[in-house]
């Protein structure tokens, strides 16, 4: 369930809350503090929809705060840069603030609420040994790190902070700084498996003779096919709403580069890439097709006349 904010909070939900008040035609100033105009708007807005005018953006306000974003059509879905919203094409996104949301709490990423906009270049894909994108987020919380999106087992995509902040998940400055990252539900060793079987998911496939910083790894778990659908919808949406090439880290031959390439360290690469593009003690996320997903991704571009 989204965060409750009152009078005196601040930060990135009150910047969030501002702008869907303005979009309903309730105007305020947006600078992610919920002062006395900010709680005027709020109790205006909750009489309107015969919701308690309390002043308080708890679960309910934000319900209906941000229906217009992901609703239940499919080509009605949002994700969420500095407090606007941006389309994506798939059917199952939630909102940190909206029911069911999962969201990196303070103090895990560099804030830019009410700073210059921020304008990411690269994308950087990791995959989190987790059971699952709730568990993932907690373990982010309790180290202290973050990620803009986890992706769940069953293909839904939760954005867990707007793209305006910078994560961290890189442990460069570069990508922190200037990239987006999503951490994707993958339990990654073999012994997971009936797990999955048991939950419901279906087996996993079954990556072999992936290769890493010049090693072939051990055969592990894969992403599900609607992990990769949902991935490449996501990729498709950010390139639009940031400009990011559809691209990808190559070496001289242009073969995509399978270990740390230089303009990722130098946090100038512009494109998709791995978190192993960025420090040889990271292997994920090895296997991943970036060339041939981003063909596809492509092949959903509108045809220019």
């Amino acid at each position: 369930m989204g965060a409750t904010i009152k009078k005196g909070d601040n930060g990135a939900d009150v910047v969030l809350c501002q702008q869907a008040l303005n979009r309903k035609g309730y105007p305020l100033t947006v600078d992610g503090a919920f002062g006395s105009g900010t709680e005027a708007k709020v109790k205006s807005f909750q009489e309107d929809n015969n919701l308690e005018a309390d002043g308080i953006a708890g679960p309910k306000t934000w319900e209906f705060l941000l229906r217009e974003y992901n609703s239940c059509d499919a080509d009605k879905k949002y994700i969420i840069h500095n407090g606007k919203p941006h389309r994506i094409a798939w059917d199952k996104v939630v909102l940190w603030n909206e029911p069911g949301g999962l969201k990196i709490e303070p103090g895990r990423y560099y804030d830019n609420t009410g700073k210059k906009e921020r304008v990411p270049i690269m994308f950087v894909n990791h995959w989190d040994v987790c059971l699952s994108a709730e568990s993932c987020t907690k373990i982010l919380n309790d180290r202290k790190v973050s990620v803009h999106f986890c992706l769940d087992n069953d293909g839904t995509i939760y954005q867990v902070l707007d793209t305006q902040h910078g994560a961290w998940h890189c442990g460069k400055y570069g990508g922190n700084k200037k990239g987006l990252g999503i951490e994707i539900s993958n339990g990654y060793y073999l012994k997971y498996q009936d797990h999955y079987i048991k939950q419901g998911f279906g087996e996993r496939p079954v990556k072999k003779n992936a290769k890493v910083h010049g090693r072939t790894l051990d055969p592990f778990l894969d992403f599900y096919p609607i992990q990769l659908q949902a991935l490449k919808a996501l990729w498709l949406a950010t390139s639009d709403a940031h400009n990011i090439p559809l691209t990808y880290p190559q070496n001289d031959d242009g073969s995509l580069c399978t270990t740390v390439h230089e303009a990722c360290l130098r946090g100038n690469f512009k494109g998709f890439c791995n978190h192993y593009n960025f420090t040889d003690r990271k292997i994920d996320c090895a296997g991943l097709d970036i060339p041939g997903l981003l063909e596809e991704v492509k092949a959903l571009l509108p045809d220019e006349d």
